[in-house]
C-alpha cells in the first residue's frame, strides 16, 4: 500500500511504535566506559562504522586514558593509532585540540551543554547530542545520522536535506520523550532492513505507511531519485 498516515505526527507515532515493537533492545552501539571515550568515540564515528571505530578504540582507550594524555600525543602519533577510520588525520587533530580545550577550559572534564560541546574542535551537534545523552543524562535534540536522515525522508517524516534542518524539521514531530530512542530505532531499522541502495521493503514492517516503498512507489524520497 505504501501510503503515509495523514499527518507527520500519526506517521511518527505509528513508526515509534512498530519499530519499538520491531526493536525492543536497540541502544548505541560505540563501546565507552567514561564521558571522555564516549566523545573521543563519536567524533572517530563521523563518516566510519562504528564496528570499526570499536575496533580501533578497543586499544586507543588502554593508551590514553586521561585528557591530558590525548592532548600532549604528537600529531604523528595520534594519526597513527586512528589510521584506520577515515580522515584519521584530521580527526587526529580535532581530538588533540578538543582534549586540550577540556584541560584548559573545563578543568579536565567532558563539558556538559551544546554551546560547550560545539565550541570543542571537530564537535557538531551531532555529536554533542549523542555526548549529552549518553554521557550526561541530557537530551536536548534528536541525533541525525545518515540512517536518520535517510530514513526519515523515505517515511515522508521531513522534506529538509540537511541534519540540523532535519533535527529542527523532526522535533516538533517526535514526543520529546521519544527522541533518543527514534534514532536508535532508526539506526537499527537502517542497518537491517531500510539500507542505502537496496532496502528490503517486502520485509518491512513500515511498508504500508512507506511513500518510498519500491513496491509501490518509484522514487526513492531520500535521494529523489527513480528506484
Amino acid at each position: 500500500m505504501g501510503e503515509p498516515l495523514p499527518s507527520r505526527e500519526e506517521q511518527a507515532l505509528e513508526v515509534l511504535d512498530r519499530l519499538y515493537e520491531e526493536y525492543p533492545d536497540t541502544t548505541i552501539s560505540l563501546n565507552f566506559s567514561n564521558r571522555l571515550e564516549l566523545l573521543i568515540a563519536v567524533m572517530l564515528s563521523a563518516q566510519c562504522t562504528d564496528e570499526r571505530v570499536n575496533k580501533v578504540t578497543s586499544d586507543l582507550f588502554e593508551t590514553y586514558r586521561t585528557p591530558e594524555e590525548y592532548a600532549n600525543a604528537p600529531q604523528e602519533e595520534m594519526a597513527d593509532a586512528i589510521s584506520s577510520i577515515t580522515y584519521y588525520n584530521n580527526k587526529a587533530k580535532y581530538i588533540r585540540s578538543a582534549t586540550a580545550d577540556i584541560v584548559e577550559k573545563h578543568d579536565g572534564d567532558v563539558p556538559d551543554t551544546m554551546s560547550e560541546l560545539t565550541d570543542l574542535a571537530g564537535v557538531g551537534r551531532k555529536t554533542a547530542n549523542v555526548v549529552l545523552q549518553h554521557g550526561h543524562d541530557v537530551v536536548e535534540g534528536i541525533v541525525v545520522d545518515t540512517h536518520v536522515q535517510r530514513i526519515s525522508r523515505r517515511l515522508g517524516l521531513t522534506e529538509e536535506e540537511y541534519p540540523e534542518r532535519i533535527e529542527e524539521d523532526l522535533m516538533p514531530v517526535v514526543p520529546e520523550e521519544d527522541w533518543q530512542q527514534y534514532t536508535h530505532l532508526l539506526i537499527s531499522h537502517g542497518r537491517a532492513v531500510c539500507t542505502a541502495r537496496n532496502p528490503t521493503c517486502s520485509e518491512c514492517v513500515l511498508e504500508d505507511i512507506c511513500p518510498s516503498s519500491k513496491l509501490d512507489h518509484d522514487v526513492d524520497l531520500a535521494s529523489g531519485d527513480a528506484w
